[in-house]
């Protein structure tokens, strides 16, 4: 025996497991499920944005007769924080969840070059890989003093560049630049960090690796490279002249005297191969002929 029983149902439950799918910069897509399986009609929820920054709110109206229920929420902005609720449009009980969106990218090409009594802060504009930056909104620049174990705020600016001086002799120090941030510091870029090496010289180990070794290396190679070339022409020519030295010394040991012409003979060097096929070859001396030394 058997009974099939059908719940009616009730439009006062919450929807379910609403959560975050995927948050970028400016949207959130978010996901929940009706308040009860397998709707037999067009529900109406009501998605109630809230602003934790700005304190304003917005309210979407989404109807859907599935079990499962996705809905991208636009026109956020980067770094945001908001608070999101969904519940059936008769204002029964709600679902909520916090989402915070995606913060602008980091400024690229962070460096630092050293003038005589300061230092100047150079990077990339951000306005070139984030199409949701202005450049009117500008940067903040943060400086952490390691030795003194202290952060200063060393102000904005609408330009790609920064001067900063009066930094001590012997202190390390990291300099942060970022999208400047927004309703009481709250909606801020990713920062982009440099560390700046003083080393009581004034010395910049930071713009060293990002600037100079590129210009060195330049200036050294070429040089190194004409020292190898010079080098392995210098040897070349020493060893032609040992060789040409070495041929007129056996030249000159290899004369020999000849009894034709009652005179010793002595080869310059410089025909040697071309002697004269006639002249005949001396395998030795004897005993009885004499040495004349000319």
């Amino acid at each position: 025996d058997y009974v099939v029983v059908k719940m009616i149902p009730d439009n006062r439950l919450p929807p379910r497991h609403l959560h975050a799918v995927h948050t970028g910069k400016t949207f959130a897509v978010i996901k929940w499920e009706s308040p009860y399986d397998s709707p037999d009609q067009d529900m109406l929820y009501a998605v109630a944005v809230k602003d934790l920054v700005r304190k304003t709110d917005k309210i979407y109206k989404v109807k859907s007769r599935n079990s499962t229920v996705e809905y991208t929420i636009k026109k956020l902005e980067p770094g945001g924080k908001y608070h999101v609720i969904v519940q059936l449009g008769n204002m029964s009980k709600e679902s909520s969840m916090k989402i915070n969106t995606v913060p602008l990218s980091a400024p690229d090409a962070l460096k630092i070059i050293t003038e005589n009594d300061h230092i100047l802060l150079f990077w990339k504009s951000l306005a070139l890989k984030e199409s949701n930056f202005n450049e009117s909104r500008g940067y903040e620049i943060h400086m952490f003093d390691s030795l003194m174990n202290i952060t200063a705020y060393l102000g904005n600016t609408t330009e790609n560049f920064f001067k900063v001086s009066n930094l001590k002799i012997g202190h390390n120090y990291s300099f942060t630049v970022q999208a400047r941030c927004l309703y009481g510091g709250q909606m801020c870029g990713e920062p982009a960090t440099l560390l700046y090496d003083e080393l009581g010289t004034g010395e910049d180990s930071s713009a060293t690796k990002s600037g100079r070794p590129a210009d060195v290396a330049a200036i050294v190679v070429p040089v190194l490279f004409l020292l190898l070339v010079t080098l392995g022409i210098g040897f070349v020519l020493l060893y032609m002249r040992h060789r040409r030295l070495q041929s007129s010394f056996t030249a000159f040991a290899n004369s020999h005297y000849s009894s034709r012409l009652g005179s010793a003979i002595f080869s310059s060097g410089d025909d040697l191969g071309d002697e004269d096929d006639e002249a005949p070859m001396i395998t030795g001396f004897s005993d009885d002929v004499p040495m004349v030394i000319a």
